[in-house]
């Protein structure tokens, strides 16, 4: 199979076309070298592709930044994906779509309708939420009015070695190793009591090739555990994997303007179609984690 990977340099993008070409696809990345926004360029990288598969991963991702400049997200959040979509229409073999969209679009979901499936009513509270269900409904109309094999997936957080530190798991990782580095007692820390629903990477870019192979097109999948888990309990892990006795000290300004308390989802629809399961434990993971950030120390 030949695939076209975008945002194929980033954290979820490089894991996938590893991921990809150690499974025998070919494999084309595209990264910030092909400008999402730009129509003439998108054309010509997915036609000059010809891919059979399309994994769509280029986007503004940090949700806590969507609001500083919404505008921003929105294009390319949303144009973009409507240039991808436009191309993988003008390629002489159609290929299948996979659009990432996020758990997001869901919202602040009401304890007694976790954990999400993929019916719940969809409620943006974040700009980077919102874009992603613009994204979504762009990818339902291609497939409505131009017959285009468009499969969305709602991932929920993914995490692992290499994600940048603006991402609440890996952020904790880095300042509990920079804080051993340089003997500091604290920590800054944002919202420790949200609960979320973390599924290491090298399970989610399993779970969308298996979605390329055995999904249905105009169907959307959430990837996910099923279980959530306290960012306090994954702090409290991280300190304990570095064996580190350190405060966390609340910082104003690692808050975002609107939270959901938790999230988690119900990854059945996902399970049923593909039979993925998560095989890598959270514990697993979040060592990897420390890992990589304790070897880039200096």
């Amino acid at each position: 199979m030949r695939a076209l990977v975008t945002g194929g340099r980033g954290f979820v993008g490089t894991w996938l076309s590893s991921f990809l070409a150690e499974a025998g696809d070919e494999v084309v990345a595209i990264d910030h070298e092909v400008d999402v926004t730009d129509g003439k360029a998108m054309l010509d990288a997915v036609v000059g592709a010809a891919p059979d598969a399309i994994y769509h991963l280029a986007a503004l991702s940090h949700v806590g930044r969507s609001w500083e400049d919404p505008g921003d997200v929105l294009r390319v959040n949303a144009l973009g994906t409507l240039y991808l979509l436009e191309a993988a229409r003008a390629c002489s073999r159609t290929p299948t779509v996979l659009l990432t969209s996020s758990a997001e679009v869901y919202g602040a979901v009401a304890p007694e309708d976790l954990p999400v499936t993929e019916v719940q009513p969809l409620a943006p509270v974040t700009p980077y939420a919102a874009s992603k269900v613009s994204a979504e409904y762009l990818g339902v109309q291609a497939g409505l009015a131009h017959g285009l094999p468009v499969i969305r997936v709602r991932p929920f957080n993914h995490v692992g070695p290499g994600q940048s530190d603006a991402f609440v798991v890996p952020a904790l990782a880095a300042r509990i190793v920079e804080a051993q580095r340089t003997g500091t007692a604290t920590i800054p820390i944002g919202n420790l009591s949200a609960r979320r629903d973390l599924t290491d990477v090298r399970d989610v870019v399993r779970a969308y090739r298996l979605l390329i192979e055995r999904g249905r097109p105009g169907e959307i999948y959430n990837v996910c555990t099923g279980r959530d888990v306290a960012i306090s309990e994954v702090a409290e892990t991280l300190l304990a994997l570095a064996g580190a006795e350190l405060e966390l000290v609340a910082d104003p300004e690692l808050f975002r303007p609107v939270d959901v308390p938790v999230v988690r989802g119900d990854p059945t629809r996902l399970r049923e179609a593909t039979g993925w399961e998560p095989e890598i434990d959270l514990g697993t993971t979040l060592r990897d984690v420390l890992t990589f950030w304790q070897d880039r120390r200096p």
